[in-house]
């Protein structure tokens, strides 16, 4: 009958596991994954090494033991939630949540000053890219935009209008404080979390994924200013 026991809260508490995991968002049950899996391999080793095996449970144990802090250190690279990156030209603010992927901007001149571009209308957002044609880089800040929200736009507009985002950025030095919110990061951000904030962004706006060669330029600029403060 012991057994019987045992076995039925042996089922009880698998099941509440399975139901916290369940519970869980992708993220949290990834970081849950990397962490307990080394770590029980580690344990599984220090048994076997307790067990008369002590040559395969140090091995068990020491990979255990680097996986766990490989694991730690990405976790610790990975910027933290609401985090934003952001991008300033003559004429707009644009901001990139790195959790949802969505893309806002503020309109910083002309006749569309202090409003958000999710509350302008498809007319007012063509209306503004005519204005702004003067401004190379705040056009492609905007194309970008454009292509996250209305994937179809370009065919709604003036052909002569319609240029793409190849275009290269603009020539003007960009800052180590632009830099740092263009990745989402604080200041003094250490090498390894450059690193990953640029591979995690570069996966959200790649020109492959449906994203915009301008901002993936940014974003590569911003790593190459980064690095190099860390080089010198």
């Amino acid at each position: 009958m012991t057994i019987f026991v045992y076995l039925a809260l042996l089922a009880l508490l698998a099941s509440a596991i399975v139901m916290l995991l369940l519970r869980m968002d992708a993220q949290r049950l990834a970081n849950l994954v990397r962490i307990s899996l080394p770590a029980a391999i580690g344990v599984l080793g220090v048994v076997m090494a307790l067990l008369g095996r002590p040559a395969v449970g140090f091995a068990l144990a020491g990979t255990g033991f680097t996986m766990l802090m490989r694991s730690l250190n990405r976790l610790r690279a990975v910027p933290s939630q609401n985090q934003k990156s952001r991008v300033r030209t003559a004429a707009l603010e644009m901001e990139l949540d790195l959790d949802s992927g969505l893309m806002n901007g503020l309109v910083l001149a002309g006749t569309f000053e202090g409003s958000m571009l999710d509350d302008l209308s498809e007319k007012n957002l063509f209306k503004l890219r005519g204005e702004l044609e003067s401004d190379p880089e705040s056009v492609q800040v905007l194309e970008a935009y454009l292509d996250r929200r209305m994937p179809s736009w370009r065919s709604d507009f003036d052909a002569h209008m319609d240029e793409g985002l190849g275009g290269a950025p603009a020539s003007g030095a960009m800052s180590k404080e632009e830099a740092y919110e263009i990745l989402g990061l604080a200041a003094g951000a250490s090498e390894a979390e450059i690193r990953e904030a640029h591979r995690s962004l570069t996966k959200r706006v790649h020109p492959d994924a449906g994203g915009s060669v301008f901002l993936a330029a940014r974003i590569n600029e911003a790593k190459d200013i980064l690095l190099r403060r860390h080089s010198n």
